[in-house]
């Protein structure tokens, strides 16, 4: 049997080195139109010296080199701090970025995410919209705005909910006040002059409750077979009232303007998402993401607690003056955004609205146009602030209605009101609604018309 020799060896399987090749220069492998080399050059031209003043002592990496990795890393999609310093050991590219320095550890780039870089994210947003203004690659002119909400990562069923919370914390309010009275009457003690129970008086009564049980060397008792004392019965109780009325005050406190909250999140707030895989319409903890779209550039972004889109143009707009260096003047948006508050904001800080209105959709329906109930069907006389409806009765001023919204904003709407709705033979048809427990004989054809908001949106349709 022929032996097989085997002429060609590989001597080099077990050896620990191997030699290396040219070119051993990085910068000379990437091409020259990477984009970490554009990332590079943008965070070289930037001011951060809000990023620099969140540290007491540089490291061997400096925050700038950090901002370049973490960035870069997003671009590609990876938000990983272990892939971040897993790239920085393979990555050529993130090699480049390095600059021969040492590799950070992952904590290095968490500390560096949540300590020092999100104090001054909009700082350095706003950097990199200015360049890009400066360069001309936005207009600064015109502004695109949408909004999406985004499920934060704590549990669905960790709310809590203000207005529950108000409840209980009145009832609780109410057992305080007549516990106070149960214990004057039964300890025989003075501790309220007056028809109105407050916490100093409710602080008072547990000092003097304290105070009789040192004096009367009350043992307090726990436990199967042990009977409690009515004074420990009462400090018991006292304790607890005190100690709920505390996490209501905590509760409401950290609501602040929101309805809701979660406990394992308290930033966000319940709302309604579009991904329902229960098609019932749970409200899930979320954010509503703000952002700003210029010439296929997101120059801005903010993000907040809001359900709904309506309440986030106002303090988008003000965020956006307040960082960048240049203002928009034409600001779009959808339907969801319309309001009067928004309006006039728009028109006092002299931006153009192109807005699109809320009925936009239904009006173009034919049974829109030919509800004959609708305000937009009837004909208005400017003279004498009056609506003419299909029998030619008019409808003029009853009253005024004021409003306040969440955000401050005070309306008015005036309620018209019809002359004389008797043996009208189109009642039918133009008076909707039959929940209502006045027969629709008896009932007389209201209309409810926001002034300043009409006016807004009639200027907006006429300047389109």
């Amino acid at each position: 049997m022929a032996k097989h020799i085997n002429l060609q060896k590989n001597y080099s399987l077990n050896q620990s080195g191997y030699q290396l090749k040219l070119p051993l220069n990085i910068e000379t492998i990437i091409p020259e139109d990477d984009s970490v080399r554009l990332l590079s050059q943008f965070v070289e031209a930037m001011d951060l010296a809000d990023l620099y003043s969140t540290y007491e002592r540089i490291n061997s990496v400096s925050p700038r080199t950090l901002l370049k990795i973490v960035l870069y890393s997003y671009m590609n999609g990876d938000y990983s701090s272990r892939s971040m310093e897993l790239n920085c050991k393979r990555d050529i590219n993130f090699m480049f970025l390095l600059e021969g320095a040492p590799v950070p550890d992952h904590a290095t780039f968490a500390r560096f995410r949540s300590i020092h870089f999100a104090p001054c994210s909009k700082r350095i947003l706003a950097e990199m919209s200015n360049a890009l203004f400066d360069l001309g690659e936005i207009s600064g002119e015109t502004i695109f705005i949408d909004g999406t909400k985004i499920e934060a990562a704590a549990n669905k069923y960790t709310f809590v909910w203000k207005k529950a919370v108000t409840k209980n914390q009145t009832k609780l309010l109410i057992k305080l006040a007549d516990f106070v009275a149960e214990c004057e009457q039964l300890y025989d003690l003075k501790i309220v002059y007056g028809d109105t129970v407050k916490m100093k008086h409710v602080k008072k009564l547990r000092k003097k409750l304290y105070a009789l049980k040192q004096s009367d060397n009350v043992v307090f008792v726990h436990g199967i077979g042990k009977r409690k004392t009515p004074l420990q019965k009462s400090i018991e109780t006292l304790e607890d009232y005190l100690s709920r009325l505390k996490k209501y005050n905590h509760q409401i406190h950290i609501c602040g303007g929101r309805n809701s909250y979660s406990k394992t999140d308290h930033d966000t707030a319940f709302m309604r998402m579009k991904e329902d895989a229960m098609g019932n319409g749970q409200l899930k903890p979320a954010y509503n993401l703000q952002h700003g779209v210029d010439s296929e550039y997101i120059t801005w972004l903010t993000i907040g607690p809001q359900p709904t889109d309506t309440t986030t143009l106002v303090p988008f707009l003000k965020d956006a003056e307040e960082h960048l260096k240049f203002k928009y003047k034409n600001i779009t948006a959808d339907a969801g955004y319309e309001s009067e508050e928004n309006y006039v904001f728009l028109e006092e800080n002299g931006q153009l609205s192109y807005i699109k209105p809320a009925n936009y959709e239904i009006s173009k329906t034919r049974r829109c146009r030919n509800d004959i109930g609708r305000m937009e069907n009837m004909e208005y006389d400017a003279e004498s602030d009056a609506y003419i409806c299909r029998n030619a009765k008019r409808l003029v001023p009853d009253h005024v209605r004021h409003s306040k919204s969440k955000t401050g904003y005070r309306s008015e709407k005036t309620i018209y009101k019809c002359e004389d709705c008797s043996g009208c033979p189109y009642k039918a048809e133009c008076i909707k609604g039959s929940n209502c427990k006045t027969p629709l004989e008896e009932r007389t054809k209201t209309l409810q018309a926001a002034k300043t908001f009409l006016k807004c949106r009639q200027e907006l349709i006429c300047f389109q």
